[in-house]
């Protein structure tokens, strides 16, 4: 293990896969690709732990939509955002993966027999069971699930990752004891340089002056939804076709309504906690029925119902500190060891006392059973990642970016709202009201502070270097490779065309294994057709066609 902090002056390093972002993207990809026999060499920007300076290289700019600042979006060290996430594991629906008629630019080159196997090899890195909870597991656990129209609306259900610290470096003794793997720290790429159709050289660099050339066969983007796309624009790599960068998308999060009327303990009881089965943590949500998806032509939209304050109230103290703490506290190790103990806590009232606690609070006025959106964002070209005239501490560019939401984003909400206010009157369980945002036509989105400790999104950068067909549409194939460059793949959430509902961690981590097994049976090919032919591989490390 090398630390460029700790080196003065220039080293260059030979290897056969360079991966570039030690998050859950990249450990899993090097994971794989070290069990294939392979040689790794992974960069990451950061250190084992926070460190304010290397978090401002992720400084830019919101021009579009109102966003969360950029040098707090994502965190720049050993086990990347992983370090302080949720835990919430999903998998698309295989309509996300599907062309829609009703949403432009939709529509993977990768169907969902060629992910499904990749879900269930990512599931135990996650520590999930192989089987997949359905709303019958809930019911069978005696979750008063209401009896929805197939039709009409869904119930997923959340699965929990049991581990706050998966791919924290103290989680990774594995990698830092490889023979074949070789991890270096505080190493931000600055520079990608290609020729011939290959990328011949990557430069990192570290804030304390160490700097690394690397000469790699194979070199792997694994530096987040953000960051991927910065990288490449710096370089002036893979946009031939002015693609880079274009269809950021969000799961942007609002205030979809409220339920009148409702047996509000048996919805509170339903949807606003976490349920046991079998061991593992579980959470349900609403979406519309792919059926109802077609007919109406909305995204694959979702949302909770939860006790939350009304619209425009002043916040409890106790929930001002709360957020005070969970956004206040710098993520070092320290930090998040107490954010951590903060939220099991919560996690613990909230199995063994709710829904007492916000059904009293309801019944005493103070709260609403309220609809938390977590929303699909279609794609957008014009919602996107571009390069500032203003650079970071090592001279690369800092990023624009232009987030923008569209009309069906907002219609799409609306037309999830108005279901289950149909099946909700069908069932006698109460009715909804529309938020008044929804109502309005001169509002594109709202956000709402009240209804979520995340008001704005959920920190999902996605789309950003889209998997696509042709050069044309996007910016990498469906293997991961970058059109046009022989030897460069991108892995994480940059490479999805659409986002559906679910939270990314699990799909990422389906084609970072995919990926790998890509990369793999490439680097195979070469092999066996230079020793079959005595062409040798370019000493630059490009591969020959």
């Amino acid at each position: 293990m090398l630390d460029l902090d700790e080196m003065g002056g220039a080293i260059t390093r030979r290897t056969e896969i360079c991966v570039v972002g030690a998050g859950a993207a990249g450990i899993i990809l090097t994971r794989r690709l070290l069990a294939a026999g392979h040689e790794v060499l992974l960069l990451e920007s950061g250190g084992t732990d926070y460190e304010a300076p290397t978090a401002d290289l992720n400084a830019g700019f919101n021009i579009g939509e109102d966003y969360y600042p950029l040098h707090d979006a994502r965190l720049r060290f050993f086990g990347g955002t992983t370090a302080i996430w949720g835990g919430r594991c999903a998998e698309l629906d295989p309509i996300d993966l599907e062309r829609r008629e009703w949403v432009p630019h939709s529509g993977w080159p990768i169907g969902w027999a060629d992910l499904d196997p990749y879900y269930a090899e990512a599931r135990p890195l996650f520590g999930l069971p192989a089987r997949r909870f359905a709303a019958s597991d809930l019911r069978a656990s005696g979750v008063p699930i209401p009896d929805f129209d197939d039709h009409m609306l869904h119930t997923p259900v959340w699965t929990f990752d049991p581990a706050f610290n998966r791919f924290t470096f103290d989680a990774c003794a594995d990698l830092i004891e490889h023979p074949r793997c070789s991890i270096v720290t505080h190493a931000n790429v600055t520079a990608m340089q290609q020729q011939y159709g290959a990328v011949t050289r990557l430069v990192a660099r570290s804030l304390k002056g160490g700097r690394i050339d690397v000469e790699a066969d194979v070199i792997v983007l694994a530096a987040g939804g953000i960051e991927n796309a910065r990288l490449l624009l710096a370089s002036d790599i893979g946009n031939h076709h002015d693609q880079v960068g274009r269809y950021f998308m969000e799961h942007p999060h609002a205030r979809g309504g409220r339920i009148l009327h409702a047996n509000s303990w048996k919805l509170l009881k339903a949807f606003a906690r976490r349920h046991r089965i079998d061991g593992q943590d579980t959470a349900a949500l609403i979406t519309p029925a792919a059926v109802l998806q077609r007919r109406m032509g909305l995204l694959n939209s979702s949302f909770t119902i939860v006790a939350r304050q009304p619209a425009n109230a002043s916040q409890f103290v106790g929930m001002r500190v709360y957020d005070s703490l969970k956004h206040g506290t710098a993520p070092t190790r320290r930090g998040r060891a107490l954010w951590m103990a903060t939220k099991k806590a919560a996690s613990w009232a909230q199995r063994h006392i709710d829904p007492a606690r916000p059904w009293l609070l309801h019944k005493a006025g103070m709260l609403d059973i309220a609809l938390l959106v977590r929303a699909e964002q279609a794609p957008n070209p014009l919602s996107r990642i571009s390069l500032s005239t203003e650079t970071d501490a090592l001279g690369v560019p800092r990023v624009n970016l232009d987030w923008r939401l569209s009309a069906l984003d907002k219609d799409s909400v609306r037309g999830l709202v108005d279901a289950l206010d149909m099946e909700l009157t069908r069932l006698g369980q109460g009715r909804v009201e529309l938020a008044d945002w929804l109502r309005d036509p001169a509002t594109n989105w709202q956000s709402d502070p009240l209804i979520s400790a995340h008001p704005i999104g959920g920190y999902h950068h996605i789309g950003s270097t889209r998997m696509s067909g042709s050069a044309r549409t996007g910016v990498v194939d469906s293997e991961g490779r970058v059109h046009g460059i022989d030897n460069l793949y991108i892995v994480g959430s940059s490479t999805f065309p659409t986002a559906g509902w679910a939270n990314p961690t699990l799909t990422i981590a389906a084609l970072a294994l995919r990926t790998a097994d890509r990369v793999s049976a490439m680097l195979r090919r070469y092999r066996r057709e230079v020793s079959e032919t005595a062409d040798p591989i370019y000493a630059t490390g490009g591969m020959r066609r």
